[in-house]
């Protein structure tokens, strides 16, 4: 039991102090009936935004099992971002997910919900549930 304790702890101090990032921005996928929608659109923005701002890779981690649909939330860091390519960077995503907010069937489809002023700390992340880095 000790053995198993030991390994837990040494698996989440290194996976919590190996994240680059103190500054996150949230996503939740919500579901109304048939499951949660698709990460595409907001996956294609930020490569976009990658390959145009020629940024190596950002820090997206997954919170699952947020209900009984599949409903999850990504994090998304931020800290490696300049003041500017941070505004832009927020406006296109807020533009991406309302694109696909609007695209969706109302009464089918889930929706994907993005607070542009809410930033969260990477003590907050620390305390999170099911949390698994995201591959892309």
């Amino acid at each position: 039991m000790k053995k198993i304790l030991l390994i837990a702890g040494i698996f989440s101090f290194s996976f919590f102090y190996s994240q680059k990032s103190e500054n996150y921005l949230q996503l939740k996928y919500g579901s109304i009936c048939c499951g949660t929608p698709s990460t595409e659109p907001v996956m294609n923005y930020l490569n976009q935004f990658q390959k145009k701002n020629k940024i190596k890779s950002l820090e997206i981690y997954k919170q699952s099992g947020l209900g009984r649909e599949g409903e999850f939330n990504l994090y998304i860091g931020t800290d490696n971002l300049s003041k500017k390519q941070k505004t832009s960077f927020i406006k296109g995503l807020q533009t991406a997910v309302e694109a696909q907010n609007n695209a969706r069937q109302k009464n089918r489809d889930g929706r994907v919900s993005f607070q542009q002023d809410e930033t969260l700390k990477k003590s907050d992340l620390a305390n999170a549930r099911n949390l698994t880095i995201y591959k892309k």
